[in-house]
């Protein structure tokens, strides 16, 4: 019975430790439509994020609807290692594989490549603004140090 009972209160203790490292999320966690207009040269799409595997991963599922092509993607947010450190991995309809770390800040989610990975690196920044969220995805070729803003993004919860 002692057994079961330490077994229950190590299990509640990581419970707990996941869900704190999650909390810095919750502002993104739903459905969201995007808030361009779709006129000439902008798209429209929207994203979900979502746990899945009992609470132990994040589930991104993106897609952008432009005049002449679509674009989905898929990210995963996971908690690595005995500190939880929050990191992600990216998958879209092009071909493309990032490895992101997370800063998980009281203010913004800000995802970047992981600084070993060849090519360019990415930044993709999530900041809540009431029941709306804004973003910016920014990229950085080989050589350069500073990262130029590629899209910038609202969305609204659905």
């Amino acid at each position: 019975m002692t057994r079961i009972f330490l077994l229950a209160c190590f299990l509640a203790g990581l419970t707990a430790a996941q869900d704190d490292a999650w909390k810095p999320f919750q502002f993104l966690i739903g459905d969201w439509v995007g808030e361009g207009n779709g006129g000439p040269g902008e798209g429209t799409g929207g994203f979900s994020l979502s746990f899945d595997l009992e609470r132990n991963i994040l589930v991104r599922k993106n897609f952008a609807v432009y005049p002449d092509a679509r674009h989905e993607d898929l990210m995963i947010v996971y908690l690595d290692g005995p500190s939880k450190t929050p990191r992600a991995i990216y998958f879209d309809t092009e071909g493309h594989v990032i490895r992101y770390s997370v800063d998980a800040k009281a203010d913004a989610l800000i995802f970047e490549s992981e600084k070993s990975e060849p090519g360019p690196h990415y930044r993709l920044t999530y900041v809540p603004a009431g029941d709306r969220v804004k973003g910016k995805f920014e990229m950085r070729a080989p050589g350069e140090e500073r990262y130029k803003t590629y899209l910038d993004f609202s969305a609204r919860r659905k």
